[in-house]
């Protein structure tokens, strides 16, 4: 069943407004636990920063039962570090926030590519999200045990979304949760609710022009489907809609830039998403009790037509 979630906080003149997406993310995707209590995703935006920030895991927590899995994951992370250096990249940080997973800001001039690639060249390892403002934070269990563990309720930034999933067709594991970034495209990342029929078309045409694909999701298609559309040239908004006539399936999706929020409902709109809009703040998801859980006073909401499309910007 799974649900999403989207909330942006519109600037105020010329200064971006920040709010408390962490905590309002997390509330928002507990409201919905019913929907999918196998694991919880965020992808937050912070103030943008002259650093890099990169959050990777070095392994699955399934595979904790492993006899050399603490071993191999310190190697593992000696060996990214490694690794950073070695391409060019200066090492301000690099945090742990579990056996497993990692945040990492660094100084870095050269294209994103060789570099994740070169780090996703360690066995194990997965780059969740790169980017000057964007990170992405997805484990096993509900909202509220994932904001724990990676201490999100203190996280300020600009907007977020986020997914709560139910494993229906494959693992309960890190590989198959939501949001999943345009590898390796910065700062984009996508959630979904549905199915695309299209699929395997759209990523093989996707893996000839180079990208690389560390799922079976059809979210990760979307994702780089949308980053590659702009970096052709096409605002966010077109690129959309575009979306919308060359993917095919039932399906409702968000999507994050640096700067941005869409939504995009295809034409049979079987998928629900429920819209909350003021002149200081935009939140979406698929059940209106989500919204609730961050507006504590009377709210009106509207459900977005069938093949609409909508941006916002902070």
């Amino acid at each position: 069943m799974c649900g999403i979630a989207g909330i942006i906080h519109k600037g105020e003149g010329d200064l971006p407004f920040s709010g408390d997406v962490g905590r309002e993310m997390t509330n928002m995707l507990q409201a919905m636990k019913h929907r999918g209590p196998d694991s919880s995703g965020f992808a937050l935006y912070g103030e943008p920063s002259e650093l890099l920030v990169m959050r990777f895991k070095l392994a699955d927590p399934n595979e904790s039962g492993d006899f050399a899995y603490s071993e191999r994951l310190a190697r593992s992370r000696r060996e990214v570090e490694s690794r950073l250096a070695k391409i060019g990249a200066a090492v301000d940080r690099m945090d742990g926030e579990s056996e497993y997973a990692y945040r990492a800001t660094f100084r870095y001039e050269g294209e994103l590519k060789p570099l994740a690639d070169f780090v996703e060249d360690v066995p194990g390892v997965e780059v969740l999200s790169l980017g000057h403002s964007l990170e992405i934070v997805k484990d096993l269990g509900d909202a509220e045990t994932v904001a724990q563990q990676y201490r999100l309720d203190k996280f300020q930034g600009t907007h977020a979304i986020g997914h709560v999933r139910m494993a229906t067709e494959s693992d309960v594991d890190i590989a198959g949760a939501h949001p999943y970034w345009a590898y390796p495209f910065s700062d984009v990342a996508v959630v979904h609710n549905g199915q695309l029929t299209n699929y395997h078309r759209w990523r093989r045409r996707l893996e000839r022009l180079g990208h690389r694909f560390q799922s079976e999701c059809d979210s990760e298609i979307i994702a780089v489907y949308l980053a590659q559309r702009m970096a052709d040239g096409l605002s966010l908004e077109t690129a959309m809609k575009q979306s919308l006539v060359d993917l095919d399936g039932v399906f409702t999706y968000l999507v994050v830039t640096e700067t941005s929020l869409g939504m995009a409902k295809d034409e049979m709109a079987a998928k629900p998403l429920v819209l909350y809009e003021a002149d200081d703040m935009v939140a979406l998801a698929s059940e209106e009790v989500a919204i609730r859980a961050v507006l504590n006073r009377e709210i009106d909401t509207s459900d977005p037509y069938e093949g609409e499309v909508m941006v916002w910007t902070r």
